[in-house]
């Protein structure tokens, strides 16, 4: 045996194993096809429901869930200027008036102004103590205790919060400590499953849904019934499978789509006229001439 063979070979330092290790990761996260960021997975879930694995409705709702973690309470909010909010001092007629004709369920109460948020109030329990037989003084005896959230505070965060305990409004205030607005539990869901509509909020006509501009083009809410659209034009789009345009058109174009993006459905041209990433809003429609 040569004096070369009786002397190991050097092992390999850690930094190099640890380099090689790192490469070899790199190289194996390459080929695996697992998303690695955020947009990764959303073109992940999007070639799912190209292939027919999830519906158009739940990639909707996966992107809106991922988007979420994105966005903070600012976002959402309701501003300070469309915050339907009673006075303290306001006789219990007169919020019972207001009450019914905002037709929500919860109101923030101030005192001599919108920046002193002194609790909230329940429909419900304005209604048992108008009505009890021994009910409470003044309306101060009623409210529950306002929760406020800074604007920069994440949705999802604040879903969780929700969530755990079981308050379906805060109050939102801005760096100097006044009222910005307000967000409601429907508002962070409204971000993942879409516009929530309920009992108060008034159907749209479907005269309105369809809008003919000057030019000859048409804006068509994303919402209507392809029923109505194919009255509307004397189309034949089949109403099965879709409810609305913008199943249609959405389905038809394989991904959620962005702001401008075009397609032809027969004698129909479609652009997107506003879009989020939940949802189509409205089209542009052209009527194309027949060939």
């Amino acid at each position: 045996m040569s004096e070369d063979d009786s002397i190991p070979a050097p092992e390999p330092s850690e930094k190099h194993t640890e380099k090689r290790r790192t490469w070899l990761d790199r190289l194996s996260s390459a080929f695996s096809g697992e998303p690695s960021t955020r947009d990764d997975l959303v073109a992940l879930l999007r070639d799912a429901q190209n292939d027919g694995l999830i519906a158009s409705d739940t990639l909707r709702m996966m992107e809106g869930a991922i988007a979420v973690a994105e966005l903070t309470v600012g976002d959402v909010m309701i501003s300070r200027s469309q915050m339907v909010s009673l006075p303290i001092a306001a006789k219990f007629l007169d919020l019972m008036k207001e009450v019914v004709e905002s037709g929500h369920s919860r109101f923030p109460v101030h005192g001599d102004n919108k920046d002193e948020i002194l609790g909230i109030l329940l429909a419900k329990d304005l209604l048992r103590g108008v009505v009890a037989d021994n009910g409470p003084g003044n309306i101060r005896e009623l409210l529950r205790p306002a929760v406020l959230i800074p604007e920069s505070k994440k949705l999802n965060l604040l879903l969780k919060e929700f969530r755990l305990s079981r308050n379906h409004m805060a109050i939102v205030v801005d760096e100097y400590g006044g009222v910005a607005g307000l967000v409601t539990i429907e508002d962070v869901l409204e971000q993942i499953v879409g516009e929530i509509d309920d009992e108060h909020d008034d159907a749209e006509e479907g005269a309105d849904q369809i809008a003919a501009h000057a030019d000859g083009q048409y804006v068509v809410d994303a919402l209507t019934p392809i029923a109505d659209f194919n009255e509307r034009f004397g189309a034949d789009f089949p109403d099965d499978e879709y409810d609305t345009v913008g199943g249609l058109v959405t389905a038809a174009i394989g991904h959620l789509p962005d702001t401008d993006e075009e397609l032809t459905l027969g004698r129909f041209e479609f652009r997107v006229a506003k879009a989020d990433a939940r949802r189509v809003h409205a089209f542009h429609v052209s009527v194309l001439p027949d060939h």
